[in-house]
């Protein structure tokens, strides 16, 4: 390494920059140790596609698309495996923060840095996005494959899964700063599995009852699955922007609250 660069890694960068980068750049080193662990987590979906949209769809045959048109059972299902791989790529990378956080006391030697809680929560928050996009990206590239996408709206699929990604890595790594034992990540199977069975996930949410379709409602999947369900059929409705509005908000909570919890437990 130059004298220069050397300079550069051990003098703070302007105030200007985002420090959060070093973070990813940690993570990233540290990943190359278990890549095959973080593979793995592509392949539930891809096997929830194949079982379920392929095989039971060879049974259950033509669905109502949104819109009221026909449309094949694995292209409905499609788009909601491609959410919920998006949603378990960030949140289950997220909530790796625990034992960073507990155990190894990663974060109290990077605060003896200039690096400030917030460059901590937005570095482990971009992380842990990074592996939902790249799960995304490979999903929708099989979904191209298999003739899935029936729109060219279908390109936005992947930005939108990058934002439900978003979503949940923010209300992950939060979630993250309240646990206090192993037992607590338990807990994040126990939430994340009711979503991806309850959330339209494998039909309509017409199916539900009327006092579920309101709680259905609340669920941040849904939101997830129903962007990008429109987007893959083309079939677009204005209500869409409740559903980017919502995991906006989302995301934007849970990166306040995940920046808050890293100064008051660790800045005492």
């Amino acid at each position: 390494m130059t004298s220069e660069g050397l300079v550069t890694r051990i003098v703070p960068p302007i105030s200007s920059r985002w420090r959060g980068r070093y973070l990813v750049e940690r993570n990233y080193m540290s990943t190359k140790a278990y890549w095959p662990v973080v593979a793995s987590g592509f392949f539930e979906p891809i096997f929830y596609l194949f079982a379920i949209g392929v095989g039971i769809g060879q049974l259950v045959g033509d669905v109502v698309a949104p819109d009221g048109s026909l449309v094949s059972y694995a292209a409905f299902v499609a788009p909601a495996m491609l959410a919920s791989s998006a949603m378990n790529g960030a949140i289950f990378e997220s909530t790796n923060m625990f034992f960073k956080l507990r155990y190894g006391k990663t974060y109290d030697g990077i605060l003896a840095t200039p690096m400030q809680p917030v460059d901590v929560a937005s570095g482990e928050i971009a992380w842990s996005l990074i592996r939902g996009a790249t799960y995304s990206l490979a999903f929708v590239i099989v979904m191209t494959v298999m003739g899935l996408i029936d729109s060219w709206w279908g390109l936005l699929a992947l930005p939108a899964a990058v934002l439900i990604g978003f979503a949940f890595a923010a209300v992950g790594t939060a979630a993250a700063t309240f646990m206090r034992t192993w037992q607590d990540l338990d807990l994040v199977s126990l939430v994340t599995l009711p979503l991806f069975l309850f959330s339209a996930t494998f039909y309509p949410i017409d199916i539900y009852p009327p006092a579920i379709q309101v709680l259905t409602w609340f669920s941040p999947l849904f939101h997830g699955v129903r962007l990008v369900r429109g987007l893959t059929l083309g079939v677009l409705d204005w209500t869409m922007l409740i559903n980017v509005a919502f995991l906006i908000t989302m995301a934007t909570i849970g990166a306040v609250i995940t920046s808050r919890r890293i100064g008051t437990l660790l800045l005492k």
